[in-house]
């Protein structure tokens, strides 16, 4: 496989790479969506054309039409048919839900991390701390379970929490390299909210 995770055949026809290239404007588009509602840029109630906001990104509408797909998909939009969509506020009980979810998942994964990984494998994590984002992801793929992952970040951008401060992670980190998995625990359940 190449860098772009194609095969040697399929990277030799001649629409491979369009279609590679044209998946990841979809996730910038759908990152960069996810963003704009998460820092109120982009406000319940409001509606969006893909077309003004595929000006805004400096792409076609095609890529923010699809990102729209997915994100009607996790509930965070309504698609309204020839005007573009309606940013959703999400309720309470959504939240709440979904940080149930998120803890049936990552604390059995923390408790398994935990007890498997030597104290030394947690420092590159502490490196990721600043970007929580990238921390949550990079936990959860020490799992190597590429599943969960993508399961994780997508849960994650359903809940559409701002970012704690970096020092709850560094402390979830802490306590993880100190092997005190109730403190570990305890710091995780805070970080994933409701």
């Amino acid at each position: 496989m190449d860098e772009a995770g194609l095969t040697p055949a399929a990277a030799r026809h001649p629409r491979a790479r369009a279609r590679v290239r044209r998946h990841s404007v979809r996730d910038q588009v759908l990152d960069a969506l996810r963003t704009a509602v998460l820092r109120g840029e982009l406000r319940p109630g409001d509606v969006h054309s893909a077309p003004a906001l595929g000006e805004r990104f400096g792409v076609s509408a095609t890529p923010v039409r699809e990102a729209m797909q997915q994100l009607a998909a996790e509930g965070a939009v309504e698609i309204l048919p020839n005007r573009g969509f309606r940013v959703l506020a999400p309720s309470a009980r959504d939240l709440a839900e979904l940080a149930e979810v998120r803890a049936l998942l990552l604390v059995p994964l923390l408790h398994r991390l935990a007890a498997g990984l030597p104290p030394e494998r947690w420092v590159g994590l502490s490196r990721l701390a600043a970007d929580d984002a990238e921390f949550h992801e990079a936990l959860v793929a020490l799992s190597g379970n590429r599943q969960l992952v993508r399961v994780a970040g997508e849960l994650r951008a359903r809940a559409r929490r701002a970012p704690a401060p970096q020092a709850r992670r560094q402390a979830l980190v802490d306590a993880l390299a100190a092997g005190d998995t109730a403190a570990a625990e305890a710091v995780l359940r805070e970080l994933l909210g409701p």
